[in-house]
């Protein structure tokens, strides 16, 4: 059987050879992430509620709609950059020679891209039935994803202090 780390230590020298500085190596990924996780996903969490409450309140006005629109684009950008943002702190790993798959920061990001996942096809494909029982488990799923977020950067905070 095929060890990740070792599917990936070709693509991690490769890394290693253009001479990054360690610190980069090692808070680079953290770093970058953060700005993801609490501007980004703070961001996507504020909108999504603030446009259920007005929506609750107001129907169809243009700040219901601005607010929707913003919530959609940045919650796209944030899954892509979340996505490429775990492939990065694999790579980190790799590079500095850590086991991936004993990692709690690890699995906390397989489940954040589920949930952000299932949350994507609930608003793709649960919204079209029209039951409002889909978007309330969109909002939920979504503050579940945001917290298991904190969890994250507090695990990853954990294991760079250890690393």
């Amino acid at each position: 059987m095929l060890d990740l780390s070792q599917l990936l230590e070709p693509i991690a020298e490769q890394f290693r050879s253009l001479g990054i500085p360690e610190p980069i190596t090692h808070w680079g990924h953290p770093g970058m992430m953060g700005i993801v996780v609490f501007v980004m996903g703070g961001f996507v969490g504020f909108t999504g509620w603030r446009r259920r409450v007005l929506t609750n309140e107001v129907t169809a006005s243009e700040l219901v709609v601005s607010l929707g629109v913003a919530h959609r684009r940045i919650a796209l950008w944030m899954f892509l950059f979340m996505s490429m943002g775990a492939m990065g702190g694999l790579l980190s790993l790799v590079m500095q020679h850590q086991p991936i798959l004993q990692s709690a920061h690890f699995w906390t990001s397989v489940i954040v891209l589920l949930l952000l996942a299932t949350n994507g096809a609930i608003s793709l494909f649960g919204f079209k039935t029209g039951k409002p029982e889909m978007r309330t488990a969109h909002a939920y799923l979504g503050s579940l994803a945001l917290a298991v977020m904190f969890v994250h950067a507090v695990l990853g905070i954990k294991l760079g202090l250890a690393i």
